[in-house]
C-alpha cells in the first residue's frame, strides 16, 4: 500500500500543493488514487476554495468521500469532463460580461424546406412514404420535467392528454408508436416487423415516477424491452465569472447542481450506446420530440415522410409564426467566412439580427400573413447514419450558453449562481456547411399545443396569442379532431366560445379517437362515408381499429370501444342528454389537480355506450 505522499508524488503534485491547499493535503490519506487525479484537476482548475472549509482527517471522513463520488459522477456525464466544463464556462462568462453577441459575422435567410396544406395531395403522399418508413425509425421523448409550473405535482407526460377518455400523454404517444409500428409492416406487405425502438431521457425528479407509470399499466401495451429510460445527470453551479464552482447552500460537502437541459439527450443517447445498437437493428431514423404536445404525433407521418423523400440529414418540424411572436424562427445564418448553418434562432435575438444585417423593418409578415422564418417547436428528426457520424466527433457535446442574473451593471457579481445550459435543437450548430439540414411546417392547429402554462400565467397571455395551458391544450385536440373530420366530409357544427381560468377558448364537440383507428388522414376518410353530422354539445370517442362512421346523426354522446378484429358501423339518429362542461375554479382544492388546471370537467348526463369484445361485423344505430 503506498503512503499518500508517494501517491502525491507519481501524480505530479509539487510542493506548493500542500501550502496551497493545506486543508485538502491533511485529507490526502482518504482518498483512492482516483480521487487524487480528481483533487489535482479541481486545484489546477482553480477550486481551491471548494477544501477551504474541510476539517482535518476524522472529522466528516464520509462526508468529505461522498464529495468525491459526486465530483467523479459530474466529471464522467460531462463530455470531455469537469476541467471541460470549467474552461467553456469560462469563455462564455467571459463573453457574457462583454456583452458579445453569438451572432457576429452572421446573416439570416429563410432556409430550404417544405410547406404542407393537410390533407391535400401532397400531404397525403408525404404521410403515405412516412408511414413506409416508420418500419426503420426510433423515438426519443425528451421528459426530464415536472408539472410544477403547469400546477400539478406529478410528472408531465402522467397528466390527461384530454379528459373524455382520461388517456395520459404517455400513453397517448406509446399508442401513436404502435399504430404506426402495425400501420409499417402492413404496408410493406409484412417484410418487416420491427419493433420500433422507444427512449425517454428522464432526470433524477422523473425517473422514478416514470418507470412507476409504464409498470403500474403494463408499458401501455409495448413491450418493456422496445423501451429505453436514459437519465440525464444535473451540472455543477457557478458562482462568480471565474467560474469557481458553487457550494451547496444546504451541505458544504457537496457542490450546487441544477439541469444542464434538453440538449444532453445526444451525449445520452451517445455514450449508452444506444444509437449504435439501433443502427445495428437497421434504424435509420431518430425522431425527437418534447413531452406534452398532444397534436404532435398527427404531423409525424407527413413529416417522416418529407425526411424520406428529401434526404434530410436534419429536419425541423415546424409552424408558421407571427412576426415577432414569442418562439424561435427557423433560419439559415451564414457568416463572413463562408461557414453557414440552419438552426433556431430566439425572437428576442432573430429581430434585431436582421435589422443589423441590412433589412431595417427587421422580422416582417410577408405576404402569407406570417414571418418567412418558421416557428421552432423542438421536434428534430435525425438521419441516425449521419447522426452517429457526427456525434462520434462531438461525443454527443452540443453548443452551450450561459444566463446569469447579474446584481448590477458592473457585471461583477450573480445574484445567485448560474450554470451552463445547452437545448437539444442546437444541435446543427456543430454540422459542416455540406449537411442537409430543412425544416417541415406544418398549420399549428394539426401540430402544436404544449401544455406548459399554470391558469394564473395563461390568464395574463395578450389576447390572441396560444395560452399553451392544459385548457388550451385539451380544446386544442377536440378543434383538430373535428376539423380532420370536416375534411373527410363530417357536418360538424360550429364551435361556441367560452372561458375557464380566464382563458377564452373554441369549444368543438368533443371528438377522440384511438391511433390505431386514425393514424393518418388516409385512414380517416376510409372509416367516414355517406352524410354524417355532429352537433357542437357532442362527444364521441372512438377505442378501435375497425369503427366505421356511415351517415350518422349525433346530438349527445357515442362511446365506442372495439375488439381489433371487430368491424363495428355506427351510424342512425343519436340524441340523448350528453356531456356538460362544468367549469372548475383552480383554487377549488377539493378538485384534482388535473382537472382545477384545465378548469373544466365533465358531467357524463347520458351516452350511448358499447363495447364489442369479439371479432364479427356488427352495426350500431340508435
Amino acid at each position: 500500500m503506498e503512503s499518500a505522499t508517494e501517491g502525491i508524488s507519481k501524480l505530479g503534485i509539487n510542493g506548493d500543493f500542500a501550502s496551497s491547499v493545506p486543508n485538502l493535503h491533511k485529507n490526502l490519506s482518504l482518498l483512492s488514487p482516483d480521487q487524487i487525479e480528481l483533487a489535482k484537476m479541481l486545484v489546477e482548475m482553480g477550486q481551491s476554495h471548494l477544501f477551504s472549509h474541510w476539517p482535518e482527517s476524522g472529522v466528516d471522513d464520509g462526508e468529505k468521500k461522498a464529495f468525491f463520488d459526486q465530483v467523479a459522477r459530474l466529471n464522467s456525464s460531462y463530455p470531455g469532463g469537469l476541467a471541460s466544463y470549467i474552461k467553456t464556462a469560462r469563455g462564455l462568462l467571459a463573453d457574457s460580461k462583454t456583452g458579445k453577441n453569438p451572432f457576429d459575422g452572421f446573416t439570416p435567410s429563410v432556409p430550404t424546406g417544405e410547406n404542407l396544406s393537410y390533407g391535400d395531395e401532397t400531404f397525403m403522399k408525404f404521410e403515405e412514404a412516412g408511414v413506409k418508413e416508420a418500419q426503420n425509425a426510433a423515438f426519443v421523448l425528451v421528459a426530464g420535467g415536472l408539472g410544477e409550473r403547469l400546477g400539478y405535482n406529478g410528472i408531465k407526460v402522467a397528466l390527461p392528454r384530454e379528459t373524455t377518455t382520461g388517456a395520459c400523454f404517455l400513453q397517448h404517444y406509446i399508442e401513436n408508436v404502435l399504430a404506426l409500428q402495425e400501420a409499417s409492416c402492413k404496408v410493406t406487405g409484412g417484410q418487416s416487423k420491427r419493433d420500433i425502438p422507444f427512449a425517454i431521457m428522464t432526470s433524477d425528479d422523473t425517473h422514478a415516477r416514470t418507470m412507476q407509470l409504464l409498470e403500474s399499466n403494463s408499458y401501455f401495451g409495448m413491450k418493456p424491452a422496445q423501451i429505453k429510460l436514459l437519465k440525464q445527470e444535473k451540472v455543477a453551479c457557478l458562482e462568480d465569472n471565474d467560474a469557481r464552482l458553487a457550494l451547496d447552500p444546504q451541505n458544504k460537502f457537496r457542490i450546487q447542481t441544477k439541469p444542464h437541459g434538453h440538449g444532453d439527450v445526444h451525449a445520452l443517447l451517445y455514450s449508452s450506446g444506444v444509437l449504435e445498437e439501433w443502427q445495428r437493428v437497421g434504424v435509420r431514423w431518430v425522431l425527437f420530440f418534447q413531452d406534452t404536445n398532444g397534436l404532435l404525433f398527427k404531423a409525424i407521418p407527413a413529416s417522416l415522410g418529407v425526411s424520406a423523400t428529401k434526404g434530410y440529414h436534419v429536419n425541423s418540424l415546424s409552424v408558421p409564426r407571427k412576426a415577432k411572436e414569442a418562439i424561435g424562427g427557423i433560419a439559415k445564418l451564414t457568416h463572413t467566412d463562408g461557414r453557414s448553418m440552419v438552426i433556431n434562432v430566439e425572437y428576442n435575438q432573430l429581430d434585431p439580427l436582421l435589422r443589423a444585417t441590412g433589412n431595417p423593418d427587421g422580422d416582417v409578415n410577408c405576404e402569407t400573413g406570417y414571418s418567412p422564418f418558421p416557428g421552432n417547436i423542438n421536434q428534430l428528426i435525425m438521419e441516425l447514419g449521419p447522426y452517429l457520424e457526427e456525434l462520434k466527433k462531438t461525443g454527443g457535446a452540443i453548443k452551450e450558453f450561459v444566463n446569469p442574473k447579474y446584481k448590477d451593471a458592473s457585471k461583477t457579481a450573480f445574484k445567485s449562481s448560474t450554470r451552463l445550459e445547452c437545448m437539444m435543437q442546437d444541435y446543427p450548430k456543430t454540422l459542416p456547411s455540406s449537411a442537409r439540414v430543412g425544416f417541415t411546417v406544418m398549420d399549428a392547429w394539426v401540430a402544436y399545443a404544449p401544455v406548459k402554462n399554470n391558469p394564473e400565467d395563461a390568464a395574463k397571455v395578450p389576447k390572441g396569442n396560444p395560452y399553451h395551458s392544459a385548457t388550451s391544450g385539451e380544446m386544442a385536440v377536440y378543434r383538430a379532431n373535428s376539423l380532420i373530420l370536416r375534411k373527410a366530409g363530417v357536418q360538424v357544427e360550429d364551435p361556441v366560445k367560452q372561458e375557464f381560468n380566464g382563458q377564452e377558448v373554441e369549444v368543438w364537440p368533443r371528438v377522440v379517437w384511438k391511433p390505431k383507428w386514425g393514424l393518418t388522414y388516409a385512414d380517416v376518410k376510409k372509416k367516414v362515408t355517406g352524410s354524417s353530422s355532429i352537433s357542437q354539445k357532442s362527444t364521441l370517442a372512438l377505442k378501435g381499429r375497425n369503427i366505421l362512421i356511415e351517415n350518422l346523426s349525433l346530438d349527445g354522446a357515442v362511446v365506442v370501444e372495439s375488439h381489433d378484429e371487430a368491424e363495428v358501423k355506427v351510424g342512425g339518429s343519436v340524441k340523448n342528454k350528453g356531456w356538460a362542461i362544468e367549469k372548475v375554479d383552480y383554487k377549488d382544492t377539493s378538485a384534482p389537480e388535473e382537472l382545477r388546471i384545465r378548469g373544466f370537467r365533465f358531467q357524463k348526463a347520458e351516452q350511448l355506450e358499447k363495447q364489442y369484445s369479439k371479432p364479427g361485423k356488427f352495426e350500431l344505430k340508435a
